[in-house]
């Protein structure tokens, strides 16, 4: 996978890397080349100096080609414009925009630009929008039997029940979180595109988890 990272301050080089880390293929841009120096000496991604939002830059940087893009600049307008140009003239569906306003990014959450607005967790929250077929433990028990995981709900089970994930024994949807908004599941609700689920799920039945997320509707 190709993912564009926008700025390269603290955030953007340690996502930069964790991402090459784990596999993917990073091109880096920022319009001070300075900053490039925040990047390991290994780090072989490419970079581009330039505006995230510039459609020019974009496309140097490999952005028709990318799975994701993450705006992590210092500006909050920077990085909405930058997350809005990906997704709407290069068609990215996976953006994430970091924004220092908490306000403000409940707006822009709401309008389905997914948005990270607490630095501490910055990277962490970027990784789990940009990567959602992978699972995020929050939790493990002290046995290392069951686990509190979030995985992207797929948009094949969008307008599926609840009840239709659970596997009594082995997994268990307790949460949703939905445009921002988190909300404890009922059985009868709705599954919608977009869609995060917080699963509480035995150890052993984790991958069985991830192959009944894949199927969708078909299984």
């Amino acid at each position: 996978m190709h993912i564009v990272v926008v700025g390269c301050g603290r955030v953007g080089s340690e996502l930069a890397v964790t991402l090459e880390t784990a596999g993917h293929s990073v091109s880096v841009v920022d319009k001070r080349p300075a900053n490039f120096a925040r990047l390991p000496a290994g780090f072989s991604g490419q970079l581009v100096e330039g505006y995230g939002f510039d459609r020019s830059t974009l496309i140097t940087a490999g952005i028709e080609r990318a799975s994701a893009l993450a705006a992590v600049t210092n500006g909050d307008n920077s990085n909405i414009v930058t997350a809005r140009v990906a997704r709407e003239n290069f068609g990215i569906e996976r953006v994430v925009a970091r924004i220092y306003d908490p306000r403000r990014a409940a707006i822009f959450q709401r309008l389905g630009i997914p948005t990270v607005a607490t630095v501490t967790w910055a990277t962490d929250q970027v990784l789990r929008r940009l990567l959602p077929d992978d699972a995020h433990s929050e939790w493990l028990d002290a046995t290392g039997a069951v686990a509190l995981v979030e995985l992207a709900i797929p948009s094949s089970l969008a307008g599926a029940k609840v009840s239709s994930l659970n596997e009594p024994g082995e997994w268990w949807l307790t949460t949703i979180t939905r445009l921002g908004k988190a909300r404890v599941t009922q059985g009868d609700l709705l599954l919608q595109e977009g869609d995060i689920g917080h699963f509480v799920v035995t150890v052993e039945g984790l991958d069985r988890l991830r192959e009944r997320l894949s199927a969708g509707k078909g299984h």
